[in-house]
């Protein structure tokens, strides 16, 4: 039996989401630790390429799960493949990012499996014991609890941006395996047939190191464009308010926070937003954020860790210029 702490690939356009090489990077410090070893899965058609990748970023061992109803995710196939795979291998632990996807297919397996999941997870933690807890934010993110699960396999999902990609290694071996998609009929109760993506050189927001978004404070749709030449200076996505996607400012794919996406940047600029708790539900975990206010009682400065106090409509563009000197 392989055993092992395992974490699920997300792939698209056939290349591993930051999220998961996140995963494999933090589970090879695991797996020295507690001995266990390092378990890629990948599911998905033509994936053969990705086991090499997988292997680079520390992973000992690749199971490859390819068929061609597993080329685009459905929720039933998905769980019906790895349900069958983990109960035969019986692995220890199970990560996989708190994407769409992870959001998604976790707690449909954990359930299938019978066994507890921590969600949204931004660290994980070992005891002299090398006992596991999963440390994730709660109320809001004002506070933070250790969860200790006691069956196994330990499963969780982890935010995008919590831990570094290690540099990949090209000169690892590891055992490759390839398994049948076993997949019962019943769960093939849907199939994508193509997905549209929306073209774009941004970064996907939840992924993105920086990110700079906008609130009510923006007045208008038209306004974004000011944010958006600032983010394409520093290669930052866009991100906006609860507030603003409400107006119809920006599409509901760029709101962050509690009903939104959940982001962890390593620089979050907040432009414009007053700072509610359904908003810094999403970002407050950003490693650095700035916000610029012309309300110097915005509750968006308890948080950040430098604040302007202004008029944003003056204070991006000089930002902007800025950073374009700095970036030449």
């Amino acid at each position: 039996m392989t055993k092992g702490i395992w974490v699920i690939i997300e792939q698209t356009k056939q290349a591993i989401r930051k999220a998961s090489l996140e995963l494999l990077s933090k589970g090879r410090l695991i797996a020295d630790e507690t001995g266990e070893l390092l378990v890629a899965v990948i599911p998905g058609k033509g994936v053969f390429e990705l086991a090499k990748t997988a292997v680079a970023y520390g992973a000992d061992k690749v199971i490859l799960i390819e068929d061609d109803r597993l080329e685009n995710y459905t929720t039933g196939a998905y769980t019906s493949v790895l349900n069958k795979l983990v109960r035969e291998e019986e692995p220890q632990m199970i990560l996989m990012g708190n994407t769409a996807i992870g959001k998604d297919l976790m707690p449909r397996l954990a359930q299938r499996l019978g066994v507890g999941m921590a969600s949204d997870c931004i660290g994980i933690e070992m005891d002299s014991e090398t006992f596991v807890h999963f440390v994730r934010p709660i109320y809001g993110g004002k506070a933070f609890a250790k969860v200790a699960l006691t069956e196994h396999p330990m499963m969780a999902t982890v935010r995008p941006n919590t831990f570094k990609v290690g540099a990949p290694d090209e000169t690892r071996k590891a055992e490759i395996v390839n398994k049948t998609a076993d997949i019962d009929s019943v769960d093939l109760r849907a199939i994508v047939k193509e997905i549209a993506h929306v073209a774009g050189a941004r970064p996907e927001l939840a992924e993105a190191d920086i990110i700079i978004s906008g609130g009510r404070g923006m007045r208008g749709a038209e306004n974004y464009k000011m944010l958006e030449e600032c983010a394409d200076v520093i290669g930052a996505a866009v991100g906006a308010s609860r507030a603003a996607v409400d107006a119809g400012w920006m599409e509901e794919e760029f709101q962050v926070g509690q009903t939104g996406k959940t982001v962890s940047p390593t620089l979050y600029i907040a432009c414009g937003i007053s700072g509610s708790i359904q908003h810094l539900a999403g970002m407050s975990s950003s490693k650095v954020i700035v916000a610029i206010n012309k309300d110097p009682d915005a509750d968006i400065f308890t948080v950040a860790d430098y604040g302007i106090v202004g008029d944003l409509f003056e204070i991006v563009p000089m930002l902007t210029e800025e950073f374009k000197k700095m970036m030449a």
